[in-house]
C-alpha cells in the first residue's frame, strides 16, 4: 500500500505562526540549557516514559518534534482539527447516554427522565439474549434476559421502548451487531406505527461484525454471511433511510478487551476499509454510502494519547478514503461517537470514578467527538442507578456550559506535544494497516486471529504491569483504602423481566395472522439462501409480527451459527514475573500440588450465558497456564449443565466461573447444583468479574469458594486458588528463612 500525499488547507493568513524548526529568538535559552537545567533537578534519572505502544514520550517538545506536519483547519482536509469548521463553538456535542435495561417500560421511562434532564440523544442497550438473535423465552438464555440491557423479543417491545418519544425528531443510536436485521426491521416498523416514515428516521446502527469476532463475541453466523448483511443494510439505507448512519465502526470494545490505543485505532480504520469494500463489491457507489458510516472510539486515562488518537483517526480515514476512489469530501471525513472506558472504572473507591470519567470526558471534547456517553461511577459492578446517571450525564453539562472549553475550536490545536503525538499515532497505525492490507484485508486478518491475539498480549501485559504496582490505579493498587463503603445498585430481577417478556411473546404470537407470518419467514428462508435484501424481508415480517428469534432462526437455516473455542496467549503475564519473588513462590506452590496429585492441577474457565467478553477469562487461563496449571478454556456460550458436563469429563479440580453481565446469581448456582447432582461436590468452584459485593453471601451460600471481584491481584488469587486445593502458601518471611 502506497501512502498517498495528505490534503492540507494552507489558508492565507498573512499572521502565520513561524514554520516549525525555526530558530529560537535571540537571547532565548537553548535546548541544550534547559536539558542540564532538568537533569540537574532530577539528579540524572531518565524522565522519557514509554507508552504501551512502545512510544517513547519526552518530558519537553518544541517546534522541531513538528517540523514538517501540517494538521490544516477545522472543517477542512484533512480534518485533524475537526470536521466542522465551527467544531463546538457553533454547536456542542451530542450528549448521547447509553442506556437500556429490565423491560422497553422501564427503559422508556428512564429514557424520558434523561432527557427532560437535558440529554439530546438516545443510544439504546440491548441485554445478551438479544443481541444473540434468541427470543426470552429460549432455554438458553435464562439468565442474561434484561440483564445487560433491555429485551427486544418483538416490535411491540420497541414500540414500547420509544412510546412518547417522537422518532422524527429524536436521534437514536443502537448498539446492535448479531442481531442487527431482526432490530432495524422492529425499529424501521415502529416508525411507520408512531406516523415516522423510514425516510425521516435518524439515528445509527452499530453493524459492525469483524470486532465481534476480534473481541466482543456478540455475533450469531460465520464471517461471510454476517459481511452480507452489512452490504444489505447499506444499500436498504442508502436508498430507503437518508438520514441514518448504517454502521458505527467501533474501536471501543477492542481498547475494552485490553487493545493499546495504536492497536485500537489501526484496527477500527482497517475494519472501516473492509466494510467500504463489501460496499462497492455489492455494487454500491461508495459516495452514495461512505458519508453514512460513522465511528465509535474509547476514551482511556492517558489523556494527552486519546486527545491526539481522535485526530489521528480522522486524518487516517481521509487517506484511506482517497485511496479506495471516494470523491466527497464528506465520505472522507470522520465522525464519531465516543464512550469513556468502562475498564477504567474501579469497583474500589467507587467515587474516584467519577474524576475518571471526567477526565476522559475532557479527552474526548478536547480530541473533536461529536457525540459522547460518559459512564458511571457504578458502572464497574452494575447498570447505573439513577443517582449515578445524573452525575454522569452532568458531567457533560458542566462541561459545556460552565468551562469555556466550547469556545475555542480546538483548543489543543498547535500543542507541541499533541501534534507530534498525532504524527506519531498516524504513522504506528498506518504500519499496521498496512499488514493487514498486504494479508488481504481485514475479514482474512480476523480469520487468522493475529489482530485478537495482538489485542491479547496487549492486555495480559497489562494486567501484569497493574499486579506489579507499575501502572498505578489510584485506591486499587496504591492509596487503598483499609475498608471500602457500600454503595447503591441497580439489581433487575432477572426472573420476573423473564416471565414478562414471555407472556408479551405468547400475546404477539396468539394475536398475529399466523399464515401470513410464516409466508414472510419463508420468504426470509429462501432470500438468505439466495440473494435477495436480507433487511427488506425482515421489515416484512415485523410487520407480521414475527419474533427477534424467529427471524434470527429464519436466516440461521440457510447461514448456520458460529462458535469459536477461546485460545489464551502463553508466556506474557508470566514473562513479566519472570524474576519476581513472589512468582517463584506460586511455581513452587503448583509443584508441590503436581506431586501430591500425581498430575497438573487443572483448571477449567468457564463462561456461561450468552455474554462474549472474554478478557477477564483469558487473562485468568492466560496466567494459570504460565504457573503450570492444565488450563481448559471453555467455549463461550456455555449453559450451567454443558459446563459442569465439561468439568466432569475433563476431571478439573477447579472451575473459574467467569462473569461480567449480571448473570451470576442464576447461572453459577445452578452449574454447582449440576457438580453435586453428578456426585462431584468436591470440584471447587470460584467465581470472578463484575460481581458487586452485595451478592457475595448468597454465592458463598450457594456453594462458591472463592470470589475475585474486578481489580483483583492475580498473584493473590493463584494464592487463594492453591489454599482451595489443599496448599498452604507459607509467609513471605518464613520462606525467605
Amino acid at each position: 500500500m502506497t501512502q498517498p500525499t495528505i490534503e492540507t488547507n494552507t489558508g492565507e493568513d498573512s499572521g502565520a505562526a513561524p514554520r516549525a524548526g525555526a530558530a529560537p529568538a535571540a537571547g532565548a535559552p537553548s535546548l541544550e540549557a534547559w536539558a542540564k537545567a532538568a537533569d540537574k533537578e532530577v539528579k540524572g534519572r531518565d524522565l522519557t516514559w514509554a507508552t504501551p505502544e512502545g512510544i517513547d514520550v519526552k518530558p519537553l517538545y518544541t517546534a522541531a518534534d513538528v517540523d514538517g506536519w501540517e494538521p490544516g483547519l477545522p472543517g477542512f482536509a484533512p480534518f485533524a482539527r475537526g470536521v466542522r469548521a465551527s467544531m463546538y463553538a457553533g454547536r456542542p456535542w451530542t450528549i448521547r447516554q447509553y442506556a437500556g435495561f429490565s423491560t422497553a417500560e422501564e427503559s422508556n421511562a428512564f429514557y424520558r427522565r434523561n432527557l427532560a434532564a437535558g440529554q439530546k440523544g438516545l443510544s439504546v442497550a440491548f441485554d445478551l439474549a438479544t443481541h444473540r438473535g434468541y427470543d426470552s423465552d429460549h432455554p438458553r438464555v435464562t439468565g442474561d434476559v434484561g440483564k445487560a440491557g433491555v429485551a427486544i423479543d418483538s416490535v411491540e417491545d420497541m414500540k414500547i421502548l420509544f412510546d412518547g418519544i417522537p422518532l422524527d425528531q429524536m436521534s437514536v443510536s443502537m448498539t446492535m451487531n448479531g442481531a442487527v436485521i431482526p432490530i432495524l426491521a422492529f425499529f424501521i416498523v415502529a416508525g411507520e406505527e408512531q406516523g415516522v416514515s423510514r425516510e425521516k428516521l435518524d439515528g445509527t446502527i452499530q453493524n459492525d461484525i469483524l470486532k465481534e469476532f476480534m473481541v466482543r463475541n456478540t455475533y450469531i453466523y460465520p464471517p461471510e454471511p454476517s459481511m452480507r448483511i452489512i452490504s444489505d443494510i447499506f444499500a436498504y439505507t442508502s436508498a430507503e433511510m437518508p438520514k441514518f448512519n448504517s454502521i458505527s465502526i467501533s474501536g471501543y470494545h477492542m481498547q475494552e478487551a485490553g487493545a493499546t490505543q495504536v492497536q485500537e485505532l489501526a484496527f477500527t480504520i482497517a475494519d472501516g476499509m473492509e466494510y467500504v469494500k463489501y460496499g462497492v463489491a455489492s455494487g454500491l457507489d461508495i459516495d452514495k454510502f461512505a458519508g453514512r458510516l460513522s465511528f465509535f472510539f474509547a476514551i482511556g486515562m492517558n489523556f494527552f494519547m486519546e486527545v491526539a488518537k481522535l485526530r489521528a483517526a480522522r486524518v487516517l480515514w481521509h487517506r484511506v478514503m482517497t485511496q479506495l476512489g471516494a470523491k466527497d469530501e464528506r465520505s472522507k471525513m470522520l465522525r464519531t461517537h465516543c464512550q469513556t472506558s468502562g475498564v477504567s472504572l474501579t469497583e474500589q473507591d467507587p467515587y474516584n470514578n467519577v474524576v475518571r470519567t471526567t477526565i476522559e470526558a475532557m479527552a474526548a471534547m478536547l480530541g473533536g467527538t461529536q457525540s459522547l456517553h460518559t459512564n458511571a461511577l457504578d458502572e464497574a459492578i452494575a447498570l447505573p442507578t439513577d443517582f449515578s446517571a445524573r452525575i454522569a450525564r452532568n458531567t457533560q453539562l458542566v462541561i459545556q456550559e460552565e468551562t469555556g472549553m466550547c469556545n475555542v475550536v480546538d483548543p489543543l490545536g498547535g500543542s507541541y506535544y499533541v501534534e507530534a503525538l498525532t504524527k506519531r499515532l498516524v504513522d504506528e497505525a498506518w504500519a499496521i494497516i498496512e499488514r493487514v492490507e498486504r494479508e488481504g484485508g481485514m475479514a482474512k486478518a480476523v480469520a487468522a486471529g493475529w489482530p485478537k491475539a495482538m489485542i491479547e498480549e496487549a492486555s495480559a501485559a497489562r494486567a501484569a504491569r497493574v499486579d506489579r504496582g507499575e501502572d498505578v490505579i489510584v485506591g486499587v493498587n496504591k492509596y487503598r483504602k483499609d475498608n471500602e463503603d457500600p454503595i447503591e445498585i441497580l439489581d433487575v430481577d432477572n426472573h420476573a423481566v423473564r416471565e414478562a417478556q414471555i407472556r408479551r411473546i405468547q400475546r404477539v404470537k396468539a394475536g398475529r395472522d399466523e399464515d401470513a407470518c410464516q409466508m414472510a419467514l419463508a420468504a426470509l428462508r429462501d432470500g438468505a439462501a439466495g440473494k435477495e435484501n436480507l433487511l427488506a424481508l425482515a421489515v416484512e415480517c415485523a410487520r407480521a409480527r414475527a419474533t427477534l428469534g424467529e427471524i434470527s432462526a429464519a436466516m440461521e437455516v440457510a447461514f448456520d451459527r458460529y462458535g469459536t473455542q477461546p485460545t489464551p496467549v502463553k508466556g506474557i503475564y508470566g514473562g513479566a514475573y519472570r524474576e519476581d519473588a513472589r512468582w517463584a513462590r506460586l511455581l513452587r506452590g503448583v509443584e508441590a500440588v503436581e506431586r501430591r496429585l500425581g498430575r497438573r492441577p487443572r483448571m477449567f474457565v468457564a463462561k456461561m450465558g450468552q455474554d462474549g467478553h472474554d478478557r477477564g477469562a483469558n487473562l485468568v487461563s492466560s496466567m494459570f497456564g504460565d504457573l503450570g496449571f492444565e488450563v481448559v478454556p471453555g467455549p463461550l456460550f456455555q449453559t450451567p449443565k454443558e459446563a459442569s458436563e465439561l468439568a466432569l469429563d475433563r476431571q478439573v479440580d477447579v472451575v473459574g466461573a467467569s462473569s461480567l453481565a449480571a448473570g451470576h446469581k442464576t447461572l453459577i448456582p445452578e452449574l454447582i447444583g449440576h457438580l453435586r447432582d453428578a456426585g462431584r461436590p468436591d470440584i471447587k468452584v470460584v467465581a470472578g468479574g463484575v460481581i458487586p459485593a452485595q451478592d457475595y453471601q448468597a454465592l458463598f451460600d450457594a456453594g462458591v469458594q472463592a470470589i475475585f471481584g474486578p481489580g483483583t491481584n492475580l498473584i493473590k488469587a493463584a494464592e487463594d486458588v492453591l489454599r482451595l486445593l489443599g496448599h498452604n502458601m507459607p509467609p513471605e518471611e518464613e520462606e525467605a528463612a
